[in-house]
């Protein structure tokens, strides 16, 4: 079956597939010896395919992990800075794994990382409306016209976000700090901090606790698991990569 050659590199584990593309852009791929540099060439399992002159394996076991990120770390495999990244705090994992989307570098919290690019593809697509669940603490107090604001949908730079979920969980007396409860299916850049900079309000800690229906429970900072084969299972069902949940 003959397939892009991105995907077959993402399912080797050897990229995501938008990191393969990349690496076809710079004419770093080739193709039974030839390097190729266009993304719609086509290959099937028993071609060699190799990235930077060393052959790619066949596809691999996949691999799946939920870390509880904390701040200060980089949500990419490797930084040419040298700074701290996510895979850093997964070194006993010697296979190549990446996030599945990204968290800033001050925000905490949940992130899931595998060398499945299918799944990653299908849990990041507009299409299927993933919740993602984070815990904002913001400078002074968030009113329920702001609230509204969110569930309403609230126009950014880069255009209108869709309907939130969103709910006051905490405040002090005074009114100069406010926890809240925001859940989104969108993956824009920095977008809850800039939805409640959109309403008056600076972000001074932000956490994801929920993605896709999994929670941090018994993950503590820093740390973290591999998933259940059900949880497997449920997230290719939410991603659309399979008609039902096994089990």
């Amino acid at each position: 079956m003959m397939e892009r050659i991105q995907k077959l590199i993402s399912r080797a584990g050897a990229a995501s597939r938008r990191e393969a593309e990349r690496l076809i852009k710079e004419g770093r791929v080739s193709l039974n010896g030839q390097v190729v540099t266009e993304l719609g060439i086509q290959a099937d399992e028993t071609d060699e395919i190799a990235i930077d002159g060393v052959a790619i394996g066949k596809e691999k076991a996949k691999l799946y992990f939920l870390l509880n990120k904390p701040r200060g770390y980089l949500s990419t495999v490797k930084d040419d800075r040298g700074r701290k990244t996510v895979v850093d705090l997964l070194a006993e994992v010697h296979e190549y794994i990446y996030p599945i989307g990204r968290l800033d570098y001050d925000t905490e919290g949940l992130l899931l990382l595998t060398n499945d690019g299918e799944l990653m593809n299908g849990l990041l697509h507009p299409r299927y409306e993933v919740k993602k669940t984070y815990l904002a603490k913001v400078k002074g107090m968030v009113t329920p016209e702001k609230l509204q604001k969110f569930r309403s949908g609230i126009k950014l730079e880069d255009g209108m976000t869709a309907p939130a979920e969103a709910r006051l969980v905490e405040y002090n007396e005074q009114g100069n700090w406010s926890k809240v409860k925001v859940v989104i299916h969108e993956g824009r850049n920095r977008q809850v901090r800039r939805m409640f900079s959109a309403v008056g309000h600076d972000v001074t800690a932000l956490k994801r606790i929920a993605f896709g229906g999994l929670t941090l429970e018994g993950v503590s900072r820093g740390k973290y698991r591999e998933l259940t084969a059900d949880e497997v299972a449920k997230l290719k069902h939410i991603a659309g990569k399979q008609g039902a949940i096994n089990g």
